[in-house]
């Protein structure tokens, strides 16, 4: 046991962050699995909704290979840093945790098999970081575009509790709240595992099935 480990910092204050800059990152827009477009316009019916466990590589994958999700995209979401890079990011003085961005058509796709495959694949009871990845760029969030999807959100992660007390794990520690920004992150990290298939991903089911 680490006597000595202390608590990760949680997430900085808007006056502690990186400026950032004005000038998004520029990316190609085209998902290298799917042919899809990352980019909106998304076609009338899509809805997008972003999550956040971890990094960003492997929660990537897990979304794309969902049968019918439109497309997805790496980036950067929930804190102040307008426009930021990875290297900033990393940095923990963003405000940012890495992301995913899951762009569905509610018709085809239920926002109840997104949260099994976001439940399931991390760890929410760790606080600031996933496995040895530490920082609030780590944290585990839900960032609903409507309330149909956060009421949904905070209803599966009161069914998770439930599922995580019975085998005798402790508290989530997931955000939950209306999206904001979502910034891309820069090309190399769109769809990484498919173009660097023994890359790094730490996820895998996690703890109890979410039933």
């Amino acid at each position: 046991m680490n006597f000595f480990r202390t608590k990760p910092a949680g997430v900085p204050a808007p006056e502690d962050c990186l400026p950032g800059r004005t000038t998004p990152l520029q990316i190609s827009g085209k998902h290298v699995v799917n042919g899809t477009s990352m980019l909106a316009p998304f076609p009338d019916q899509m809805e997008t909704i972003i999550f956040g466990m971890g990094c960003f590589w492997g929660a990537e994958r897990l979304f794309w290979v969902v049968p019918r999700v439109y497309t997805t995209a790496a980036g950067y979401s929930g804190g102040t840093t307008p426009n930021p890079t990875y290297p900033e990011t990393c940095t923990s003085r963003t405000g940012h945790t890495e992301a995913v961005l899951v762009v569905f058509d509610p018709a085809e796709v239920d926002l109840d098999t997104l949260f099994k495959v976001f439940w399931e694949n991390h760890d929410p009871t760790q606080y600031m970081g996933q496995g040895n990845d530490i920082g609030s760029q780590y944290r585990t969030a839900i960032y609903g575009t409507n309330e149909v999807q956060l009421e949904a959100a905070r209803a599966s992660m009161a069914r998770y509790q439930a599922g995580l007390d019975e085998s005798g794990f402790g508290e989530t520690t997931t955000e939950i709240a209306e999206a904001g920004k979502f910034y891309y992150a820069e090309e190399e990290h769109q769809q990484y595992l498919a173009k660097n298939p023994y890359g790094y991903c730490n996820h895998g089911f996690c703890q109890v099935a979410y039933s």
